[in-house]
């Protein structure tokens, strides 16, 4: 029999005898995301390939009623014979023993994530010289997050940093007295081999992290489904992974649960003990941080990173660094003013620390909340009052959502409404004021002079 032309079209309706020559010449048929060239010899045992060309070794069949699929591994990586003998293992599995193999692999996965902690590979450009075999997680990543810098924001660069970091640094602060940092909710996987992300694998580190830390491994979780997402659509590391997005499962999200609906926030009642309390802690920098947290609804970290050439004392303006927009003007109100010009300028930062910005003040703030007996009230509860104090007054929504930064939510705050500073200032002023009249602060805007000094850390 003469040998098949190269592109001669090959019979997907029936069965083959697998060869090298016959699985080269496999393409998927036009108009569809994938096909499968069955064995003649092992029942169950196909080769998918996928639209792009890439090609696999995978086992199918049933076990009380339900379709059971693997992926055995890429062609031309693995060997035919080796394909059939992992699918001759899998077939006695399923056929004889009527196991599922899927659910062995999860208790063999379950038993060893907890012990999964390899070292994070500091010499990533190294280390991408390796065979697309030998390719850790932590390799790709590194690679992935330089590709993106250029169209992330700062913070969730830095989000995708502090996520997938080993931990084990010496620190004073943010540890919770431990003295030391913590690896991130996504180190664990940065050891692994990239092809050895599969579904099992991240549906038991999913179940381990939720125990401890479920709001930064939820996070985490979709941070990953994005980074496998631009794996899959890379050349270089297409067939590591399986066709499907692993981190997309539902075992994965259930473990992780759902994230609470956050209540924290100031009541009107409860402005005087708390300014109270807080204008009593004894650091100047953290008191004005606080209430200039309150007054501007702000986000913690975007007040926390307000340099001093973001303070416009001639205009009256306040630009933030938004993580929504880039950056927002909001005013300057009289009393917030007052509050940033009795602040030390010892560098670059508003409310600075003795070497760069302070950190955030949780301990202080908790502290000062337990004297006015208010309970669990975050510095994020702080932005959500400024909101929730607004509805006592007649001030727009759009205006609110504005100072805050959040996106505008109607077709005509989007592309019909524009304020000027001036118009945000009036009912900016207009909500600080009753804030500080319902707190019982005695305070005159027009007879208060703001002078911005100098003052020697």
């Amino acid at each position: 029999m003469a040998r098949p032309r190269k592109d001669a079209p090959i019979d997907l309706s029936v069965t083959h005898e697998l060869s090298v020559g016959l699985i080269e010449r496999l393409t998927c048929p036009a108009g569809v995301p994938k096909a499968f060239l069955r064995d003649k010899d092992v029942t169950g045992l196909r080769v998918r390939v996928t639209a792009n060309g890439a090609k696999s070794f995978v086992y199918e069949a049933k076990l009380k009623g339900k379709a059971i699929s693997r992926t055995l591994g890429g062609f031309p990586l693995m060997p035919i014979d080796e394909a059939k003998g992992e699918a001759r293992k899998l077939a006695k599995t399923v056929k004889t023993d009527k196991q599922d193999p899927r659910e062995l692999e999860r208790q063999q996965v379950a038993a060893i994530a907890a012990s999964v902690a390899a070292a994070f590979v500091k010499d990533e450009a190294d280390k991408l010289q390796a065979s697309a075999n030998s390719l850790t997680t932590g390799e790709v990543w590194a690679v992935y997050l330089a590709e993106r810098r250029q169209h992330w924001g700062v913070l969730h660069h830095a989000d995708h940093i502090r996520l997938s970091k080993a931990g084990g640094e010496v620190a004073k602060r943010g540890t919770r007295g431990r003295g030391m940092t913590i690896a991130g909710p996504l180190y664990p996987l940065m050891g692994l081999p990239l092809r050895g992300l599969n579904a099992p694998t991240i549906e038991a580190w999913a179940a381990s992290e939720a125990k401890t830390r479920p709001s930064a491994a939820r996070l985490a979780w979709r941070q990953l489904k994005v980074f496998l997402g631009w794996c899959s659509e890379q050349s270089a590391y297409a067939d590591l992974l399986p066709a499907k997005n692993p981190a997309k499962t539902t075992r994965s999200r259930e473990a992780l649960g759902k994230a609470g609906v956050k209540q924290d926030a100031l009541m009107r009642e409860q402005l005087t003990v708390w300014f109270e309390a807080v204008q009593r802690i004894g650091n100047l920098v953290t008191a004005a941080y606080l209430q200039t947290l309150l007054l501007t609804g702000a986000r913690p970290g975007e007040v926390l990173g307000l340099r001093w050439e973001d303070v416009n004392t001639k205009w009256k303006g306040l630009t933030i660094r938004d993580k929504v927009e880039g950056e927002r003007v909001i005013p300057l109100t009289p009393y917030v003013s007052h509050l940033l010009a009795a602040l030390p300028r010892r560098n670059e930062f508003v409310f600075s620390g003795t070497a760069g910005a302070m950190s955030k003040p949780h301990k202080p703030h908790s502290i000062a909340c337990a004297v006015a007996g208010i309970d669990d009230l975050t510095l994020h509860g702080l932005r959500r009052s400024f909101k929730s104090l607004t509805e006592w007054l007649e001030v727009p929504a759009g205006v609110v959502a504005q100072v805050m930064g959040h996106k505008p939510s109607a077709t005509a705050e989007k592309h019909y409404t524009v304020r000027p500073l001036d118009l945000l200032r009036v009912h900016h002023e207009k909500i600080e004021a009753w804030i500080l009249e319902q707190a019982g602060i005695g305070f005159d805007a027009k007879a208060t002079t703001v002078t911005l000094r100098i003052v020697n850390a």
